[in-house]
């Protein structure tokens, strides 16, 4: 009955199968990728256990290191860090504890809850990385925009060249770079200073005042790959028929870039941006490292000496968990922006 209907009506025959389904498209399309994502976490928690684990070095001779232990108290210390048991018992106990109970285990350096460690340390490290990420999106877009629509001119290749030099420039050499030319200007170290005023304006200046240095270092890498990548979408829509129908009615060269040409080509920059946001919580190890901000990367960094096997793999979890998380945003806001990907 509804193929005989269709017949008669063209225009019920050119609906949208997915809305003829009431949607059943698109909860199946959110569903396959959120049944994706799931799976990429569990291969994740299982790569990660066992990578940390062909690390080399002891954590028990770590442990026991200038202490004169004796056999039975080397196997009491084994057991407590759960290292007496086979490895498939081992990646067994910690998927158990991980998936019903959120336990990440204890530190091997600090015999503390690793997801107590992680909980200080993730908020400094969105606060630098999120703030350089909102800065450097914000700044590579408009200059790759400008760049792109002024293509060949003085001003695209100063500004490609400024951002193709900054890309390649390691972030801890410019961190360095940064602390000897600004000649104590700002603090070197730290997130707080210890004779700061206990109010809340002067603990928030005194946070900003050591975040400079850090934001910056992060902002001059992060915005060159916002500029090149922004530029380069832009100049490969700059052609399309699209725009060339726009100018034909009679549209300002400004309209035509900011309602035709512009959201098209940020499509390659909105999963760049999700990726970098997912890229938020890991933090950067090099540059935490240099300005010894207490957040994840360094955490990262003071792990990898002992090696503190928990530590490491609840670092790398909620890393790729964050990455995992923010592509499968993207991917669900693709289907919002681009009509192609909800026809495909």
């Amino acid at each position: 009955m509804s193929t005989a209907l269709s017949s008669l009506d063209p225009a019920a025959a050119l609906t949208d199968p997915d809305e003829r389904r009431g949607g059943t498209g698109t909860l199946k399309f959110v569903l396959t990728k959120v049944g994706g994502a799931l799976v990429s976490l569990v291969l994740v928690i299982t790569l990660g256990f066992l990578l940390f684990r062909a690390l080399p070095g002891d954590p028990l001779a770590t442990r026991v290191r200038e202490r004169p232990t004796d056999p039975k108290q080397r196997a009491e210390l084994a057991a407590s860090m759960g290292l007496d048991k086979s490895l498939p018992a081992q990646f067994v106990d910690y998927f158990r504890g991980l998936l019903l109970h959120g336990d990440m285990g204890n530190s091997y350096g600090q015999n503390r809850p690793v997801i107590d460690m992680i909980g200080e340390r993730v908020w400094p490290t969105v606060l630098l990385v999120g703030t350089a990420t909102v800065l450097a999106v914000l700044l590579g877009v408009w200059l790759g925009v400008r760049s792109a629509w002024k293509r060949d001119s003085f001003f695209d290749r100063a500004n490609t060249g400024i951002a193709l030099t900054l890309w390649s420039v390691p972030q801890f050499w410019l961190g360095l770079l940064l602390l000897v030319s600004t000649g104590g200007l700002f603090p070197s170290r730290g997130m707080h200073s210890p004779d700061a005023a206990p109010d809340f304006w002067s603990q928030t200046t005194d946070v900003i005042h050591h975040l400079v240095l850090p934001c910056v270092t992060l902002l001059v890498v992060f915005y060159a790959q916002y500029m090149l990548i922004m530029r380069s979408s832009l100049i490969g829509e700059m052609n399309a028929d699209y725009l060339t129908t726009a100018r034909a009615k009679g549209l300002r060269d400004e309209l035509v870039r900011k309602r035709h040409a512009v959201p098209n080509a940020l499509l390659p920059t909105v999963t760049l941006v999700f990726l970098q946001f997912g890229l938020v919580v890991s933090g950067a190890v090099s540059v935490e490292a240099v300005f010894s901000w207490p957040g994840l990367g360094l955490l990262t960094y003071e792990a990898l000496k002992v090696p503190d096997l928990p530590v490491l793999q609840g670092v790398f979890i909620v890393l790729a968990g964050s990455v995992v998380t923010m592509n499968l945003f993207a991917e669900l806001l693709y289907r919002v922006l681009d009509p192609r990907v909800r026809t495909a």
